[in-house]
């Protein structure tokens, strides 16, 4: 019979001479594998008597246990050191200065959302928000734009794979015009309400991008008038850049959803861009046709809409060139303004 004491000693010394862990596992295998030693000891106690066989199958176990522990010793040595070195490689030079986390900042653009709302907001005017995922109907329809207006090209936006009730691919919506139909179709009259958000169109350059942010404002009651509108808008800029020293024409124009409808401009009267005429806002008095979508009576309920981009009050407030800065996450740039 093999003295196993032997067989011991062998399998210590294939144990230390092992130089990786792979060679660990095969120096395992040759002893207490599927076909090591040990295992083909143990199946040959099966021609051995019964008394001797119980012998030397404790005999077999102990060697097995003795040899496990020295496998086990040695791959604590190798995760020791495995360890040893990770430490190492990420050790911390204590001399030298702290690092910190920065805090994130406000964006420009969320900025001047948030400017917007505390403005309407001290004149009235609640806050609405709602889907940008939308129907035909409310992006368009409700809004006197029916199916193959030529004025649809106006607000070319991107669709879903999706369809409404009526069969029509779902839009992204182009406007936030829908969240004042859906404000007035559950709250009635009267109405003071704005609705900031995320909108879409296919548009992409230095002064548009397929996605943008807009505020559009209703005010609806029985007696609100073109002059109303005048008032509210020019004071809301004069609030919003802090300055009197702006004057604002509006001159006419065309849109679906109001009549009459104009383009609001607004030019400095000193500063920088003294002189220069800049469009800033579409508005108008609501169309009756809008009306009567929102749930109303247009011979009884009369009042004013408007739109603005977020984007375009930001470049004019801060004197921003090129709107796909807004958009490129540069610290540089996001820097300047937290």
């Amino acid at each position: 019979m093999q003295d196993l004491s032997e067989l011991i000693a062998s399998a210590r010394r294939d144990f230390a001479d092992a130089a990786q862990p792979a060679a660990l596992e095969d120096a395992k295998a040759r002893y207490i594998g599927k076909t090591g030693q040990i295992t083909m000891l143990m199946k040959a106690l099966g021609g051995l008597p019964p008394e001797e066989r119980r012998a030397r199958g404790q005999e077999i176990n102990r060697a097995k246990a003795e040899i496990e522990a020295a496998l086990n010793e040695r791959r604590n040595a190798f995760a020791e050191a495995e360890l040893a070195k990770k430490l190492a490689d990420e050790a911390i030079d204590v001399t030298l200065p702290g690092r910190y986390r920065s805090e994130g900042g406000i964006h420009p653009v969320m900025r001047t959302w948030m400017r917007v709302e505390e403005i309407f907001r001290s004149i009235g005017f609640d806050v609405a928000d709602g889907p940008e995922i939308e129907s035909d109907w409310f992006s368009f329809t409700a809004l006197n734009n029916p199916p193959n207006h030529p004025a649809r090209s106006m607000q070319d936006t991107f669709y879903v794979d999706r369809e409404d009730e009526e069969g029509r691919a779902l839009p992204l919506r182009p406007h936030t015009s829908p969240m004042q139909v859906r404000y007035a179709r559950t709250h009635g009259a009267p109405i003071k309400v704005i609705a900031p958000g995320r909108t879409y169109r296919v548009d992409s350059d230095a002064t548009h991008s397929p996605m943008f942010h807009q505020v559009e404002g209703l005010w609806i009651g029985d007696d609100v008038s073109f002059t109303d509108l005048k008032g509210v808008y020019s004071n809301f800029l004069r609030a919003f850049f802090e300055t009197d020293d702006l004057v604002v024409r509006f001159r006419p124009s065309y849109f679906p959803f109001t009549e009459p409808s104009v383009e609001v401009d607004m030019m400095f009267t000193s500063g920088p861009r003294k002189g220069r005429w800049l469009e800033i806002s579409g508005a108008g008095e609501v169309h009756p046709n809008v009306v009567r979508n929102f749930g109303l009576d247009p011979e009884k309920h009369i009042g004013f809409a408007f739109g603005s981009g977020l984007e375009r009050l930001t470049m004019l407030r801060y004197g921003i060139d090129d709107l796909r800065l807004f958009f490129e996450g540069d610290l540089r740039f996001l820097r300047q303004f937290n």
